[in-house]
């Protein structure tokens, strides 16, 4: 099953020639999962080689502006596009639905069903084989981050040690890589522990929204393949990351450490920076960190197979899609 994600706004605040708003795509087989939707959301999608889907779930981290004003754009060009049973849900915190009260005449009457929940924190929603859990952040209003997890996986199956104990090849094996004993010819009950190897860990992803640094965020990333946290001020800023609950790259590294990640990605990139400072600065505290631009992705592979990495221009569409901008190959980043 791959995983992946997708960097549409990177920017701190307002949109640069460089970075548009908070925005990023979850990848996950075929599901496709948005969180937040920052001024201009629909067309940097468009304008990415994934296109605008029709997305089934949306989550919010909280209601600044630069976090949600490309929602009511992306749900009117749904419906204008011909949307009318493809139901859509926007997740959120407290405030959502006062946020939707607020949005409805501007967005108007929409041709398919739309539902708004509101999370509370540590509120986690069961998808089969992996869940969605928010978790509270420190921002000075109602907002969470958002955890990705799957569970635990059967080791791998150790055919040499089933063909010694008479396993036959077909549904007892299976049932063994379900968890269930099997009997063989010989009268022997074998057990999933006979030949199955360790337990393989899921995959974890944990995306922070604005937050100043917290224990809560470490506590909620602990062990994570993926930490994506916000880092809108260098240290030289740090007082007036404090002032505004904000984190500067030197604390979203701390985190990161604390919470000994895989890899650090950090975005919410303020306009008076270009990003490679950002990501000197935390490197002196967690060398696995990257600073995604827009159109970049970061591939999270299974632990077994290898550490999450970064492609930088890995959602630019192809030569012939754009208009007047350059195209490199795909290049990853390896940490």
């Amino acid at each position: 099953m791959d995983l992946d994600l997708v960097f549409l706004g990177t920017a701190a605040s307002m949109p640069t020639a460089q970075r548009g708003p908070a925005a990023l795509l979850v990848r996950r087989g075929s599901e496709r999962l948005l969180f937040d939707c920052g001024e201009g959301t629909q067309r940097q999608l468009q304008r990415s080689s994934i296109g605008l889907p029709d997305l089934q779930e949306i989550f919010l981290t909280h209601f600044h502006a630069d976090h949600f004003l490309g929602l009511p754009g992306m749900l009117k060009t749904f419906a204008l596009r011909g949307r009318d049973e493809t139901p859509l849900t926007v997740y959120g915190p407290r405030g959502l639905r006062e946020l939707f009260n607020r949005l409805g005449p501007f967005v108007g009457r929409l041709p398919y069903p739309l539902t708004v929940v509101e999370l509370e924190p540590g509120k986690r929603l069961e998808r089969g084989d992996y869940t969605i859990e928010g978790f509270p952040v420190e921002h000075g209003c109602d907002a969470l981050g958002y955890v990705i997890a799957e569970p635990e996986r059967p080791g791998r199956f150790d055919v040499a040690a089933a063909d010694v104990l008479g396993v036959p090849d077909g549904p007892a094996r299976g049932r063994l890589q379900a968890g269930e004993d099997v009997n063989v010819a010989s009268g022997r009950t074998v057990s999933p522990a006979d030949v199955l190897g360790a337990p393989r860990p899921g995959r974890k992803v944990v995306l922070t929204g604005d937050t100043a640094p917290s224990p809560l965020v470490v506590q909620a990333a602990h062990g994570a393949d993926l930490l994506v946290h916000e880092a809108s001020f260098l240290a030289e800023e740090s007082e007036r990351a404090r002032q505004t609950l904000h984190s500067t790259a030197t604390e979203a590294a701390e985190v990161a450490r604390l919470a000994q990640v895989r890899l650090l990605a950090l975005t919410h990139v303020s306009p008076r920076y270009f990003g490679p400072e950002l990501a000197d600065e935390a490197r002196s505290v967690f060398p696995d960190t990257v600073v995604p631009r827009d159109f970049d992705l970061i591939e999270v592979p299974f632990p077994e197979r290898g550490a999450p990495r970064l492609v930088k221009r890995g959602a630019r569409p192809h030569r012939t899609e754009m208009d007047s901008d350059s195209v490199e190959a795909p290049m990853i980043e390896r940490q």
